[in-house]
C-alpha cells in the first residue's frame, strides 16, 4: 500500500503543480514581475519535494529539462505563447534544480 506525503511533501506538490499550470497561465501576459512568483515556487518545490533518495534522478531530469527547455524556447521564438511557456518552465525547473544540487552538496560536505 502506498502511503500518502503529509505536510511539506504535501506543500512541495502542490507548489510544482501550481507552478507548472502558472507557467502556462504567464505565458498568456508578458509582465517580467509574475517570474518571482516562479522563482519562489521552485524554492519551494526544491526544498520540501525531493527527498534525498529522489536527488540524482531530479538532478537529471532538471538538467534535461532546463536544457532542452531552454533550446525550444529559442527555436520557437516565432510562436509567441509556446516560446513564453517554455521559458516560464525554464524558470521555475532552473530555480528547484538549484536548489536541490546545493542541498546536494551540502549533504555530502556533511558526511
Amino acid at each position: 500500500m502506498v502511503k500518502k506525503k503529509r505536510g511539506a511533501g504535501t506543500l512541495g506538490s502542490w507548489a510544482f503543480l501550481l507552478g507548472v499550470v502558472l507557467a502556462l497561465l504567464f505565458s498568456f501576459v508578458s509582465y517580467p514581475q509574475y517570474a518571482w512568483v516562479l522563482v519562489v515556487l521552485g524554492i519551494v518545490v526544491g526544498l520540501l519535494n525531493i527527498t534525498s533518495t529522489e536527488t540524482h534522478n531530479f538532478l537529471l531530469a532538471g538538467a534535461v529539462l532546463v536544457i532542452v527547455g531552454n533550446f525550444a524556447g529559442n527555436a520557437l521564438e516565432s510562436v509567441v505563447y509556446l516560446s513564453s511557456v517554455f521559458d516560464n518552465l525554464v524558470t521555475l525547473f532552473a530555480t528547484s534544480t538549484i536548489v536541490v544540487a546545493l542541498k546536494s552538496v551540502f549533504d555530502i560536505a556533511r558526511k
